[in-house]
């Protein structure tokens, strides 16, 4: 149906191994949304996220994904010394920041990265605070993260 998965799934004796491996070769695996035959998104092996007749996403499945998003972000940010060198909670706020925006777009905050290098909190909390990122994430947000940034500790 959407593509074929044939070879992911190991042959097994296991009967919901078995099951797995069918579904998978009859729905296909998609890392990406997608529209569906009958006009719905879906997303994985066949995962309906439409509200109107979709499964969704449980809170649980939810926070497993947000959790393995987090865990990545802070590999992918272990690279640089800036992120390494602050304490939990600024590198906290990175990973939030990446999350938000994507690391590509964090790495363009330049004097922003500059001021953390340094452990210049201010002006690294001005210079994300005079950004349009902090204009589209709204006051309470950018307010919250700036807090976080300038004090190493959370309100």
């Amino acid at each position: 149906m959407n593509g074929s998965a044939k070879g992911v799934v190991a042959p097994s004796s296991n009967p919901d191994e078995m099951l797995i491996g069918r579904i998978t070769e009859h729905e296909g695996i998609k890392k990406f949304a997608y529209t569906d035959i009958l006009g719905y998104i879906t997303v994985g092996v066949g995962r309906c996220l439409d509200a109107k007749v979709g499964k969704g996403l449980s809170i649980d499945e939810i926070f497993y994904l947000l959790r393995n998003d987090i865990k990545e972000f802070r590999n992918q940010l272990g690279q640089f010394e800036w992120f390494v060198m602050q304490d939990e909670v600024r590198r906290g706020v990175l990973v939030e920041l990446a999350f938000n925006m994507g690391i590509p777009h964090l790495l363009q905050f330049k004097k922003m990265i500059g001021a953390l290098t340094i452990k210049n909190y201010p002006l690294a909390c001005k210079e994300l605070m005079d950004s349009i990122w902090a204009t589209q994430v709204g006051k309470s947000r950018s307010d919250d993260i700036c807090y976080r940034l300038k004090n190493g500790r959370y309100k």
